[in-house]
């Protein structure tokens, strides 16, 4: 960020009793900031604001409507994944967020405060740990490419890019990113949990060739 009569604003560095990760963000954070209104990062700031909410259940919901309207048993399910697992994610991201205070980085760079807590503040400018964003975006990825393996790098690369436009745009330090990524791949597995345990019992009343067409084809980890 610049001071239009000072130049670029010195960012301050974290809290002396925190943490070295706390250090390792708050250093990433100063060197990014100069760059927060740059158009690149408008741009990836931009992008990164599908991960929010909203966006995401629209576009899972639109894979579950087209799956109805077609009569699509894979879309169908795979819409229905992603709709559960970002629920989850979301979910959980907000029971952390009520317990964990944390500032987030544009705090830092235009108020030199910073801090991370226990605690139950539900302002949005200090809860920043874990990214929603970030957990949302993975968990709604990672359901759909159960479904669809063959466009599984699509899905995690719209969902890396999600991610990592968090940092440089001073919405979220790393840590809260890689949080956030944990979350949402805990979210997905246990859909994917509850789902294959249905599945394999609906699949054991199949014909052997309809039971293999159903199986999703393997996909290596995110």
């Amino acid at each position: 960020m610049t001071d239009k009569k000072n130049g670029p604003r010195k960012v301050p560095a974290a809290a002396k009793n925190a943490t070295a990760l706390e250090q390792a963000d708050t250093t990433v954070t100063k060197a990014v900031a100069p760059y927060q209104e740059s158009w690149p990062v408008r741009a990836l700031s931009a992008i990164g604001k599908l991960g929010d909410q909203p966006p995401m259940l629209a576009i899972s919901s639109a894979v579950l409507g087209a799956g109805l309207v077609r009569g699509d048993r894979r879309m169908l399910r795979a819409g229905a994944r992603m709709i559960a697992a970002h629920v989850i994610a979301t979910a959980t991201k907000n029971y952390i967020k009520h317990r964990v205070d944390r500032t987030r980085p544009h705090v830092l760079v235009e108020e030199g405060r910073y801090k991370m807590e226990p605690g139950h503040n539900q302002a949005k400018e200090e809860t920043s740990f874990p990214s929603g964003h970030t957990a949302g975006a993975v968990a709604v990825a990672r359901a759909f490419a159960r479904d669809y393996p063959e466009h599984r790098r699509a899905a995690y690369a719209a969902a890396g890019v999600i991610a990592l436009a968090q940092i440089p745009r001073c919405a979220h330090y790393p840590s809260d990113v890689a949080a956030g990524t944990a979350v949402g791949l805990a979210a997905e597995g246990l859909v994917q949990l509850a789902t294959g345990r249905a599945e394999s019992g609906e699949n054991s009343h199949f014909p052997s060739d309809e039971r293999a067409a159903s199986q999703a084809v393997p996909e290596p980890g995110l």
